[in-house]
């Protein structure tokens, strides 16, 4: 579990696409360095999210560390389409003693978001976000919780029509996430509040019943206000 405040940004250093060391183990591996900052209490198989992604340390030293992507993860996000030298958000795993500053953020990617516009408004940026799979926008609500490549961020506007979202940013959150650096057309990592993932799949049984034929509580409800009439 994370926050979605980042820590730390690192660097990517290193990319093996089919790592056959002990810690790549036969996979897709990226190793992240001037990550100092998220290591100090590291373990091997510690969690850390990278650009808002749960990832396990696979190795690590003073001031980098591996990690190895599954296929779903490059399926799901945008760490596929990393390279050497770019700048990802860090935060390591919840603790106890933390204070929670941002919002309950599993890291688990929900799919990639296209920024179409960047506009400037005093000290802030306003980003406009076209999701990949619009139907996504169900879970977006206006001054609502996102997670946009590991930041909690507050939903300005949801326009369902044409499948857009904005958030805005403020000068120190420009300051201490990689967001800023993005440009036009770059695609960044969506986890959407899983809250209303939970409510969805407790209400829609309810209303629409097993998908065996057997009706939900809502028709069930109106079966017997009929039948007391």
């Amino acid at each position: 579990m994370f926050t979605g405040i980042v820590e730390h940004i690192g660097t990517i250093i290193d990319i093996v696409e089919l790592d056959t060391t002990a810690s790549g183990g036969g996979g897709w591996s990226v190793t992240i360095g001037e990550a100092e900052h998220v290591l100090t209490d590291c373990h091997i198989g510690d969690s850390i999210a990278v650009n808002g992604t749960c990832l396990t340390v696979t190795e690590f030293d003073k001031s980098s560390f591996k990690v190895g992507l599954a296929p779903e993860t490059l399926r799901r996000s945008n760490l596929g389409d990393l390279k050497i030298g770019d700048k990802v958000n860090l935060e390591r795993a919840v603790s106890a003693v933390i204070r929670f500053g941002g919002h309950f953020v599993q890291g688990h990617v929900d799919l990639t978001a296209t920024i179409t516009s960047i506009t400037p408004e005093s000290n802030s940026l306003w980003f406009k976000f076209t999701l990949a799979d619009p139907s996504y926008l169900r879970y977006i609500i206006q001054k609502g919780y996102i997670t946009i490549d590991g930041t909690s961020l507050t939903v300005c506007e949801v326009n369902d029509k044409e499948a857009w979202f904005t958030i805005m940013l403020v000068a120190h959150t420009q300051a201490h996430v990689t967001i800023p650096t993005k440009k036009i057309g770059d695609k960044v990592n969506i986890e959407v509040d899983m809250l209303g993932k939970y409510v969805e799949r407790i209400l829609e049984p309810l209303i629409k019943g097993d998908g065996n034929g057997v009706g939900g509580y809502l028709e069930k409800c109106v079966k017997n206000y009929l039948s007391d009439k």
